[in-house]
């Protein structure tokens, strides 16, 4: 069945794109509106979630995707019950969705399992088309311009931003807590990454999006991104096979390097055939269509030749972003990230069960210092990046370092497939997602403290923030 290949798939990495059949063909005919029921019924209250989640954050000067994610949480599985799903070992009577449609239709016990069970993949599936969007929407935010200009100082600020926490999580996880090697990587790949719509967005605010350290934290964000979503695609793979295949990783970053630089590379080409498109075809949706046709086949051909969807995606991202409707295609992009992406937050926050931190639970403390260890590990390993920089008397270091540390949509996105490929246990998973949360939180205020005074931004020549922020 279509969604049984689906989600054996999501749990591997990020699934197959290629799929005719009917999402609701697991269940039987006459139960099928009751799935779509639920699947309706399900979306009021992710929707619900996000949107007051993202208002209330807001409010309090936090990026939205933040709120999204702790709205996720309330609505999930640490608190209301509202959004569960089955493979976190749940039942249809642990769903307060499924206890509103037992209460209007009368299901067996049989039926209202099998109704559980389709509902919840159907969501799932729409949270997968969430992520491969936001990749698409992070490589469109990813000015390749932008990074070629800020040159080596970013590069060399990016690799080291990369590889001491990498290195720092996964031997520290795999040497004091005894956690087996594939989880110990995932874990230390989530804490490589850099958000570059929140870093961007407070810089922006700050004034000093043009500054100096500005321009390198950026480009050093946009390259974390780059060097990320490869890392991402390498262990995601890895997960797959449940074993370290050295000459398999070799392949798998040789691969996905190729894969990106090869798309970038071939970038003028595509760019020429995606204007000729648009300029050829004059229904409405001439612009946005094309796009996703392009963004949906990278992604196919990134999973059919064994790296990840997402990384395809992104790849569609960076090339697109060098067209001439590239501004237009930005604004279109918006809408359709606002209507996916926001599922995939708070599926991300319902599926984290913050019980397994709960400390007066013995067997749940290892979980907490294993929390502590990594929260200590993602901004210790993103202040030294400051220091990585070289020949530049008088920059503000510690305003790099800090400008680094949030890991936001990025970092969710690290956690989420570890967790839906089986790889992490529930305290690692959840451990993962409150350093994500954490560092995301502390890094604004505190970029604030480094660069002290706001400068008021330029009438003009300042990119925009909506440019380069990403829509929470």
């Amino acid at each position: 069945m279509f969604l049984n290949h689906t989600i054996t798939a999501f749990s591997s990495g990020i699934a197959s794109l290629i799929a005719p059949l009917p999402l609701l063909a697991t269940v039987d005919s006459e139960n099928s509106p009751i799935v779509l029921s639920g699947v309706l019924l399900s979306l009021v209250v992710i929707y619900l979630a996000s949107k007051l989640g993202a208002e209330v954050a807001r409010n309090l000067d936090f990026p939205p995707v933040l709120g999204e994610l702790v709205a996720g949480v309330i609505v999930g599985v640490s608190a209301l019950h509202l959004i569960v799903f089955p493979e976190a070992g749940l039942s249809a009577s642990n769903s307060g969705i499924m206890t509103v449609l037992q209460s209007i239709n009368h299901l067996s016990p049989a039926a209202l399992t099998s109704v559980f069970e389709s509902q919840s993949e159907v969501i799932s599936v729409l949270a997968e088309l969430g992520v491969i969007i936001l990749l698409f929407e992070i490589g469109l935010e990813s000015d390749l311009r932008q990074l070629k200009a800020v040159g080596i100082q970013a590069t060399v600020v990016a690799c080291v931003g990369v590889a001491v926490p990498f290195i720092a999580g996964t031997a520290g996880l795999m040497i004091i807590f005894h956690t087996a090697a594939i989880p110990a990587i995932f874990a230390g790949a989530a804490l490589t990454a850099t958000s570059i719509g929140i870093t961007s967005k407070v810089l922006s605010e700050l004034g000093r999006l043009q500054s100096k350290e500005g321009q390198i934290i950026v480009g050093a964000a946009v390259i974390d991104d780059v060097l990320g979503i490869i890392v991402l695609a390498v262990v995601a793979s890895l997960a797959k096979t449940g074993e370290i295949d050295v000459v398999n990783v070799i392949y798998l970053i040789v691969g996905a390097t190729a894969f990106l630089l090869g798309s970038i590379l071939l970038g003028s080409i595509f760019n020429k055939i995606f204007t000729a498109a648009v300029e050829t075809l004059k229904t409405r949706g001439n612009i946005v269509i094309p796009a996703f046709i392009f963004a949906f086949f990278m992604a196919f051909l990134g999973n059919a030749i064994h790296l990840e969807a997402i990384l395809g995606a992104f790849a569609a991202g960076l090339v697109l972003d060098e067209s001439d409707a590239r501004n237009e295609l930005d604004e279109l992009v918006k809408p359709i990230a606002d209507l996916f992406v926001p599922i995939f937050f708070v599926t991300v926050g319902a599926r984290a069960d913050l019980g397994v931190l709960n400390p007066t639970v013995p067997e749940n403390r290892a979980g907490l210092l294993i929390a502590v260890f990594l929260i200590v590990v993602a901004i210790l390993g993103k202040l030294v990046t400051g220091w990585a920089v070289f020949g530049q008397p008088g920059i503000n270091r510690w305003a790099i370092g800090v400008g680094m540390i949030p890991r936001g949509e990025v970092g969710l996105v690290f956690a989420a497939i570890g967790s839906a490929s089986g790889v992490l246990d529930k305290p690692l998973e959840v451990s993962i997602i409150i350093m994500v949360i954490l560092t995301t939180f502390v890094a604004p205020p505190f970029l604030r403290i480094a660069f002290g005074d706001t400068i008021e931004p330029p009438a003009s020549g300042e990119p925009s923030s909506d440019k380069t922020a990403i829509s929470g």
